[in-house]
């Protein structure tokens, strides 16, 4: 019999392909799980890239999973229908490998919803051989897996191109038992086995280090694609229930070379690498067959060599480009004219810091006369409307730098409205201020969160002053989200077991307590140098010594340059 979630579920299929889903026909079935909604799961390209590669082949059938938007949540709990797969209405029960892609730690709260809806066990330790195999992907997997390690079998610590292969063949192996499939994977390159990894901890509770069996690795090693051009570039599956429905992505390159000290995406997706133009090309001529706006992606598309060349291929070719991001140091009036014949009403730009010391601390490379020569590119350019990015509560900041980071604000939205004004109407300067979050493997991890308190003092000092600016408007992160985001991406595995009650809306500092956590000990701390981490267990590729040198010269002001070709410095490349 039918049922309305159901007909939502297929009507949402059809719109995407006009068809019906294929039959399993003895297939391995993989489970593919964005842990919110559909809205937000279609427009991840690396999630839309993992569903390409598995549907791609002859021998594994791959279906979607999300959490379900609000009001189908409430009718699920009502009626106690399961969670269904978009393609076939399949139960998530029902297929060999149930794989999360997890990109966002705050995400992790609807883990035990979704498994809950799936009928399946939260714990790891309650699954056995009748259960489908856990699998965690994403960035957050192989930055810091084990808040998770009680949850999931099997992470996967790297680029899907390099690990689907080993793992699909490995997965595809006849008459093998749930502990004989996790122990091939163990010694495969690139997979954390968590079962394998036992913490141990000293009297007060600090982690000194893990007890790791036969035959697992000690530290479980970072892979990722050398070459991006023998992976998916373009995002085939399309919707326009999305923010960027209205475009078709295209990865024009991964990672960054830029040094930022608190930007975990720049440290974990080393080295940075790019897509030649060829082959951009050809993908963008596919994407502009399906719409007219491309969107370019990647941690730093402005740095691609070829980036002006691309965008008039693209615009030869009748389509608009949107970019992903844009560098204020490497930003032309030739970008400005691109991005308004592609439509673009908002551009933003990260100064990230308000004073050049506070920039120099983070390595952003960036001066004041740089930021504000790009305010001014674009505002003569005719964007409406700029958004600006800003952190607070980085380390060693003090009053002075709020101020002038309200400086640098009213000079800002002095150009915005000059050049507003020349052209006969007034854009918006939209400020987003975000909490600062130390992330493992960059140099910062060291450091020590603001306390709620001060982040909040911060926020309205802020909030306060910008509120007597013409034309500005201001958002700020919750400080509450940011330290449940701290706390979820440093802590071990002892913190995972928050995530029921945290799921449920129970508080944060009661939750701990009913645990005998310490939050703060997670969050507030600054770590000692030799300090064990939870998330060493893996290896990113990043040495610890320059990891711990970047935090030194973050302390001095030291600006350190941009990798390049042929730089062993970090020890990736080498």
């Amino acid at each position: 019999m039918s049922h309305k979630l159901i007909d939502r579920a297929r009507q949402r299929f059809s719109a995407e392909t006009g068809s019906n889903a294929k039959p399993w026909g003895g297939r391995l079935s993989v489970a593919l799980v964005y842990p919110n909604t559909y809205h937000h799961a279609m427009s991840n390209l690396g999630y839309l890239s993992v569903y390409q590669m598995l549907n791609a082949r002859d021998d594994t059938l791959c279906e979607r999973f999300f959490l379900p938007d609000p009001d189908d949540l409430k009718e699920h709990r009502r009626s106690g229908f399961p969670l269904f797969s978009l393609e076939s209405q399949r139960a998530l029960g029902d297929f060999d490998v149930v794989a999360f892609s997890l990109s966002f730690e705050n995400d992790y709260l609807n883990l035990p919803v979704i498994l809950d809806l799936g009928g399946l066990p939260l714990w790891r330790e309650e699954r056995g051989e009748g259960h489908p195999l856990l699998l965690a992907g994403g960035v957050c997997a192989f930055m810091n897996p084990e808040p998770l390690a009680e949850i999931f079998d099997l992470f996967a610590v790297g680029e899907a191109e390099v690990l689907l292969p080993t793992l699909l063949a490995t997965l595809q192996q006849d008459e093998i038992t749930r502990d004989e499939l996790l122990i091939n994977l163990a010694q495969q390159p690139g997979f954390y086995v968590p079962s394998y990894y036992t913490p141990h901890y000293d009297p007060e509770g600090t982690l000194l280090g893990y007890h790791v069996e036969q035959p697992a690795p000690k530290k479980v090693a970072r892979q990722w694609q050398a070459d991006l051009d023998q992976g998916v570039v373009r995002g085939e599956v399309q919707t326009r229930e999305t923010e960027f429905g209205e475009m078709s992505l295209v990865e024009v390159s991964r990672g960054c070379s830029r040094g930022c000290r608190f930007c975990v995406a720049g440290y974990l997706f080393l080295p940075p690498r790019e897509h030649q133009l060829d082959n951009l090309k050809k993908s963008c001529q596919q994407g502009l067959q399906t719409r007219k706006r491309l969107g370019l992606v990647g941690a730093a598309v402005s740095d691609y060599p070829d980036l002006g060349a691309l965008q008039a291929f693209i615009d030869e070719s009748g389509g608009e480009s949107s970019l992903a991001s844009l560098r204020i140091d490497a930003l032309s009036e030739e970008d400005v004219l691109a991005l308004k014949q592609g439509g673009h009403r908002t551009v933003a730009l990260a100064p990230e810091a308000g004073s050049q010391r506070l920039r120099d601390h983070i390595n952003k490379g960036l001066d004041e006369e740089q930021i504000l020569n790009a305010v001014r590119i674009l505002a003569a350019g005719e964007i409406l409307n700029l958004k600006l990015y800003f952190l607070v509560g980085l380390p060693e900041e003090t009053d002075e730098d709020i101020e002038e980071l309200l400086a640098l604000v009213t000079k800002a939205r002095d150009i915005w409205v000059e050049e507003g004004k020349k052209l006969g109407r007034l854009g918006t300067l939209l400020l987003s201020v975000n909490p600062f979050v130390p992330k493992p493997f960059t140099p910062l991890q060291w450091a020590a969160m603001p306390r709620e308190a001060m982040l909040k003092k911060t926020m309205r000092r802020l909030q306060s002053a910008v509120g007597r600016m013409a034309n500005v408007e201001f958002t700020f992160e919750s400080v509450r989200a940011s330290i449940l985001q701290a706390l979820l991406a440093r802590g071990d595995r002892r913190v995972g077991k928050l995530l029921p009650q945290l799921a449920e809306g129970q508080k944060l500092k009661p939750a701990c307590r009913d645990l005998d956590l310490d939050p703060d000990a997670y969050v507030h701390r600054e770590r000692l140098q030799d300090e064990v981490f939870p998330w060493e267990i893996l290896d990113s590729g990043v040495t610890r010594s320059y990891l711990w040198k970047e935090f030194l010269n973050a302390h001095s002001g030291k600006v350190t340059p941009r990798c390049s070709a042929g730089c062993s410095r970090c020890g990736v490349c080498s």
